[in-house]
């Protein structure tokens, strides 16, 4: 055989073998922890536990669901003063989640651990694009004179149907953007047509508090929320007609003579 035939041959096996490489699926890898907190606070009914932590998808075509966060808090002597079970909500396709809780402790902790059960995967029936954040706008801050902090809000919808309940979480940062702690509510009924408010309250916030960073999300463990709305179509970007007239003349790039096209 000639030697051309021989090259023509390694370069078709070679190129098969790519193809093949790239048909295998890519093991999926387990969700991340981007960044957690907690905080133990004196009260008059105790101490207050509180805990926030933002989870990272780093895979691009599956949802991460049926995902539980186990909260521990000891005492000085090593001894569980709260252990309490948080199922959280799904994980888009290369997206996070952003999640705070509370619990009450009788004797006071010095350590708080959180655990993550492993997620179960589900592919997503879109692009990760098609998912797309809900907007959170007029945000309003404020430490009270009871010394709680205060944050305010409305919260969108990019879909043409309605969010039957969506999570409003705020997370609570200092100057530097470390995460504190968080706080999170529910806001229903958020359709395309309006932007229902928000309220979040916390009463004792983590010492260094300086600002809140607020994102929602879709409630429940599945993804069928978000899939839902996906299927219903989002609203256009742009829904306001052009006020000028349409140019006279096409004003794109014109041809050169004597040059042809890719030279």
């Amino acid at each position: 055989m000639a030697l051309t035939g021989l090259l023509g041959l390694a370069s078709t096996a070679s190129l098969a073998a790519c193809a093949a490489e790239e048909k295998k699926e890519r093991p999926l890898r387990p969700l991340a922890v981007k960044e957690q907190a907690s905080s133990i606070v004196k009260s008059a009914d105790g101490y207050i536990v509180n805990w926030a932590a933002v989870l990272a998808n780093q895979n691009p075509w599956h949802f991460g669901e049926q995902v539980v966060a186990t909260i521990v808090a000891r005492d000085a002597k090593g001894a569980e003063v709260v252990r309490m079970e948080q199922p959280l909500d799904a994980v888009p396709p290369a997206g996070t989640l952003a999640f705070s809780g509370q619990a009450i402790a009788a004797q006071q902790p010095v350590k708080v651990d959180l655990s993550y059960k492993p997620a179960q995967w589900k592919p997503a029936g879109r692009i990760t694009s098609a998912f797309r954040a809900f907007p959170v706008t007029d945000i309003f801050e404020r430490r009270q004179k009871n010394g709680g902090y205060l944050v305010t809000g409305r919260v969108g919808n990019p879909y043409r149907l309605a969010a039957s309940s969506l999570v409003v979480t705020a997370l609570l940062r200092d100057k530097e953007g470390k995460l504190l702690g968080g706080t999170s509510t529910f806001v229903d009924d958020v359709r395309a047509d309006n932007k229902p408010r928000f309220i979040l309250t916390v009463d004792k916030p983590p010492a260094g508090v300086s600002r809140a960073e607020v994102v929602a999300r879709t409630w429940g463990t599945t993804s069928r929320p978000y899939e839902d709305l996906a299927a219903g179509g989002a609203l256009p970007v742009h829904t306001t007609k052009p006020s000028t007239p349409p140019f006279p003349k096409d004003r794109g790039r014109q041809e050169t003579p004597g040059t042809a096209a890719g030279q």
